[in-house]
């Protein structure tokens, strides 16, 4: 679940250290060894994954400003950050009229790349969270701007596009926090109301005395308090759609009178000598079983009838379980993108931990949860450890930080990830009970702490309490010496 970064480069040497240098900030690297490869893959099957491309600007096969200019025609807001040996004021003007975000000189740090890759993938996940709170705020919001991937949602999709073409009255249903309120926006963005006022009003949280004034206005010295004149929300939704959430939690007597506003197309304010004239499109949402209220006597059977002309139900996140990963995904995004957090996904632990988890609170929970596991991460990816809550509730241990990091260029794998029921935990015992070898317990330090910081040396060594020199003895020892040359070049010559 991490971000994939497009590594486009003719020469395989420099492929292998971005993909190196990349791969250790705890993101996912996808190469491409020219300009046609790199856009074929783009427009391919997985081409919606790759969030940032890594462009080398002189390639024989298709320059950079050649690739920059085809790829905008299609895909104009993949962020794109071109890396030139041939450094100049003239190729940097020329790359960012093409339509490049950023332009590095080689050699740069990994740090630098880092650095520039995280700016920009903040950059854009912050211009698309304005772009859909635009959309929202204008009342544009449509399907194709909702996360979700799993077939029952699609389903979903479909009758609402097919209820937007008409001004049926749609009863939404679904569990608190699945999502009812985002498709009846997208039905409203999808009409043609689209762009009119869209009105929400949760009944169960209007006060028993103002039902009425909220609900169809007064007019001025109807009551005590009523110092000026209110139009009420369906008034205020002339012309485009009403929104009456938990419409379950409405009072007997009110549901009489919004049972006549919706037959006669007319509201009456209180106070007033006549009744005005509404256009509105209902829309209701329930998380309640009307059918049941209504037989039950709850709920008149009149209304309910009227209301449920069209239902729709959002099922809940448990039951579409293909919808978490990419909605934790876009949460992560966000979130880091708002909070200056450098997190880019999941470690396989957390990815199983939230996957199988069931989201009692649904797709609101999830949201909330990934907030305040961004909030306390320090690291490149959520692990284990910052779903104590989760955890807990699924017997989990969420124990120390797992390792995501990919092993260094010539080095042995680190140690395999401990299981989901483990955290970290390093036994001083054998099979048979005996107390294992110094050697062997020092040489499992020094692994578990290249996987916690990701293979940078200089920490591992801080950490560790010994100098560089003295930890790269030790990894010769053990046989994890790490391919010097390498490291070398992806610090000097990226």
């Amino acid at each position: 679940m991490a971000q994939t970064i497009l590594v486009v480069d003719d020469d395989p040497v420099q492929r292998r250290l971005l993909e190196t240098a990349i791969t250790r900030s705890g993101m996912t690297v996808v190469t491409a060894p020219g300009g046609q490869p790199a856009l074929d893959l783009i427009n391919g099957v997985r081409g919606d994954q790759i969030t940032l491309m890594l462009l080398d600007l002189v390639m024989p096969d298709m320059g950079g400003i050649e690739v920059l200019g085809k790829l905008r025609a299609t895909n104009a807001d993949l962020p794109v950050i071109v890396l030139t040996a041939k450094g100049g004021i003239d190729s940097a003007v020329e790359a960012m009229r093409a339509g490049a975000n950023d332009f590095l000189v080689k050699p740069a740090s990994p740090e630098r790349i880092a650095v520039s890759i995280r700016n920009q993938l903040k950059i854009g996940t912050l211009s698309g969270e304005v772009k859909q709170l635009k959309k929202k705020t204008d009342n544009r919001l449509t399907f194709d701007d909702l996360i979700a991937e799993a077939p029952e949602m699609k389903q979903v999709f479909r009758l609402g596009a097919r209820a937007a073409q008409s001004d049926i009255p749609i009863l939404i249903e679904g569990e608190s926090g699945a999502g009812k309120e985002l498709i009846a926006r997208a039905i409203q963005g999808t009409s043609a109301r689209a762009g009119k006022p869209f009105v929400t009003v949760n009944c169960g949280a209007i006060p028993e005395n103002l039902i009425e004034s909220i609900l169809f206005g007064h007019e001025k010295g109807s009551f005590t308090g009523a110092s000026d004149k209110h139009l009420g929300k369906f008034q205020e939704a002339d012309g485009g759609t009403l929104f009456l959430d938990e419409i379950g939690e409405l009072r007997l007597d009110m549901q009489v009178k919004l049972l006549r506003a919706l037959q006669e197309g007319e509201v009456d304010p209180v106070g007033s000598k006549r009744p005005v004239k509404v256009n509105v499109r209902i829309i209701s949402a329930t998380n309640r079983d009307l059918g049941q209220m209504a037989r039950e006597g709850a709920f008149r059977e009149d209304l309910y009838y009227r209301l449920n002309v069209f239902p729709i139900l959002v099922p809940s996140l448990r039951d579409r379980a293909g919808d978490i990963a990419p909605l934790a995904r876009h949460f992560i995004a966000r979130f880091a993108a708002e909070e200056n957090k450098p997190v880019t996904g999941l470690t396989p632990g957390a990815a199983q931990l939230i996957q199988n988890f069931t989201w009692p609170g649904n797709v609101r929970q999830l949201e909330n949860t990934i907030f305040r596991a961004v909030v306390l991460c320090d690291g490149a990816m959520l692990d284990v450890c910052d779903f104590p809550q989760i955890a807990a509730a699924m017997g989990v241990e969420a124990g120390m930080r797992q390792s995501v990091a990919a092993p260094m260029p010539g080095m042995h794998a680190a140690a395999p990830a401990l299981g989901m029921h483990s955290p970290y935990a390093l036994p001083v015992t054998d099979a048979g009970g005996h107390i294992r070898k110094f050697e062997e317990l020092e040489s499992e330090i020094i692994r578990m702490a290249i996987g916690r910081y990701e293979g940078h040396m200089s920490e591992v060594a801080r950490r560790l309490g010994i100098g560089r020199s003295t930890l790269y003895r030790k990894l010769k020892e053990f046989g994890l010496e790490p391919d010097e040359s390498a490291e070398s070049d992806i610090r000097k010559a990226v």
